[in-house]
């Protein structure tokens, strides 16, 4: 008789949540969202200052970047299959939090396949988010009946990297 696997322990994404960020309102930022949209397939979204910077002249509400948010499974793998094939399958340990979510970056858009650079749009490397759950964790954001994930049920960074390994073949450089 072989062991079933609770279907409530299975790890999977989320979310995948790419951001650039520009430093300024502007034709940089309008080629930066084209950029997302290439990449992602998903319209994106500005991001606002909120603090006020002189020497970096950013002011509290103005548009300094933006991001586009994957949640589509299908389209998550493909996307995460080539962004890993932009950093060459290996990712640092240290780029996995407590919590088991995955951040790295990439370096240009071009890197992925089937972008060619375009000298009108420039060169754009972009910020990449994983958040990896197992189902049930939506009882801490909903409205009504809110309640908190237990220990056992949260992501570990070292589930976390093992469910990466398997599923994306990737190799995890440790410290």
């Amino acid at each position: 008789m072989s062991a079933t696997v609770n279907p409530m322990s299975q790890l999977r994404v989320t979310k995948v949540c790419v951001n650039i960020g520009v430093g300024e309102g502007g034709e940089r930022l309008v080629n930066a969202e084209n950029v997302l949209k290439l990449v992602t397939g998903v319209n994106p979204q500005r991001t606002l200052g909120r603090i006020q910077n002189r020497d970096l002249k950013v002011r509290v509400g103005a548009p300094i970047g933006c991001k586009a948010t994957m949640r589509n499974q299908e389209d998550i793998k493909t996307f995460l299959t080539n962004a890993f094939d932009c950093r060459d399958k290996t990712i640092p340990a240290w780029n996995f939090d407590r919590e088991g979510n995955l951040s790295f970056g990439v370096r240009d858009y071009t890197d992925f396949p089937g972008q060619k650079y375009d000298p009108e749009i420039g060169i754009f490397g972009m910020d990449i988010t994983v958040v990896l759950e197992r189902p049930g964790h939506r009882v801490s954001r909903r409205r009504r009946a809110k309640s908190k994930v237990g220990m056992h049920h949260r992501v570990t960074a070292d589930e976390s990297r093992a469910w990466f390994v398997e599923h994306f073949g990737i190799s995890i450089l440790e410290e």
